[in-house]
């Protein structure tokens, strides 16, 4: 059976798909890979995949633009003629889902981690575009031959009462999954030097950036011996993007450590003890938090959708309020000032990314979704 994933960068496929890919070549099946073109489009052939690039852009509103490339994903579809296409990500779900539906693709699975921009933003560009796109999901996820996986029960709840999907065609899997066994509690829980406090996301205010800055600022002035760590890459074409004037101020000011896109993030996670992200929107369940529990750290991060679902308070770490950097600042002075809770939170959180969020747990409810439409099981 031939298996397309589709997604809006190569990188996502490489980093969060590769495991399921695997699992169903293994089985016998074909998975050809679907992405705008990038550095991680030779990661995938080398790993033996076959790798197709659309001249996507992640950002582009124009129509005329996005019908050209809905046009080109039908026609890679009917030239294809995969028995199973599974999307990633709202505008991948959009157009994949109705470039589907006309090359009569027989099974269509569609994920997302939110409603992204569109929905969630008050800005005039998000508030004309939002009626369109709601236009455009309705027909793209209603049908029996199609399935909508989320990752939080919000998401599901919003989908729903938005009247986007019918409920019956709406499925909860929290994450991607976690390897469990690439990410470990370190052997020795007490590491030397001062502590280590991250924070791994895109850079983007969206994020909690500026709370973490001004958190980092005053526990630094309190004097505690803390080192603010801050790893991923720059977003230009977000308009939530960080200007990198901003963040090289911050480092210059000794707030926090800058350490750009970071391919190892196992290695990085050994030389951590509590992870941070004060995101101020909803989310799928944020990666970083689940490698973080996974490897037995304490978490910080905001009572918001995605979060609370890996983040139990005062179990496996601190759920505090949304743009709130008093109660950011708060709660990382506790855990710097309290190692035993640290420690109990960390085994918390890796006996729960064991229960729920384990690789193999995901792999197994999603190919139940395929199941459903005759997919592989």
């Amino acid at each position: 059976m031939k298996i397309i994933f589709f997604a809006n960068t190569e990188w996502y496929l490489y980093n969060f798909r590769l495991p399921l890919a695997r699992y169903l070549r293994d089985q016998g099946h074909e998975v050809v890979m679907l992405s705008p073109p990038g550095p991680y489009v030779a990661q995938l052939e080398a790993a033996g995949f076959r790798a197709l690039t659309i001249p996507m852009q992640r950002r582009s509103l124009n129509p005329l633009r996005e019908l050209a490339l809905l046009n080109h994903i039908r026609q890679i579809y009917t030239q294809e003629q995969p028995a199973l296409v599974h999307h990633f990500t709202l505008k991948c779900v959009i157009l994949g889902a109705l470039a589907a539906r006309l090359a009569g693709i027989p099974a269509r699975i569609n994920a997302v981690t939110g409603l992204g921009y569109i929905f969630t933003s008050q800005d005039a560009k998000a508030r004309l575009l939002r009626p369109p796109v709601r236009i455009l999901l309705r027909l793209a996820l209603n049908s029996r031959y199609s399935r909508l996986i989320v990752q939080n029960p919000d998401d599901q709840q919003k989908f729903i009462d938005l009247g986007l999907i019918r409920p019956e065609l709406i499925r909860l899997i929290h994450v991607s999954g976690v390897n469990s066994q690439q990410f470990q509690p370190r052997i020795n829980p007490r590491r030397s030097g001062p502590l280590r406090v991250l924070l791994a996301s895109r850079l983007l205010w969206d994020k909690g950036l500026a709370e973490y800055a001004e958190a980092a600022r005053q526990l630094r002035s309190e004097g505690l011996p803390v080192e603010f760590l801050l790893a991923g890459a720059t977003d230009p074409g977000n308009p939530a993007s960080v200007p990198p004037d901003t963040l090289a101020d911050w480092q210059r000011q000794g707030w926090l450590t800058l350490l750009g896109h970071v391919d190892n993030m196992s290695a990085l996670l050994a030389e951590t003890d509590i992870v941070a992200l004060p995101t101020s929107y909803g989310e799928g369940i944020p990666c970083c938090l689940l490698e973080a529990a996974a490897c037995g750290l304490p978490l910080v991060a905001t009572d918001a959708p995605g979060c609370r679902e890996i983040v139990q308070h005062d179990v496996n770490g601190l759920l505090i309020p949304v743009k709130d950097a008093p109660a950011l600042a708060a709660a990382l002075r506790r855990l710097c000032q309290e190692p035993e809770t640290r420690q109990r939170m960390g085994q918390a959180g890796r006996a729960k990314v064991l229960a729920e969020f384990d690789q193999r747990i995901v792999i197994e409810q999603t190919l139940a979704v395929y199941g459903e439409l005759g997919g592989p099981i």
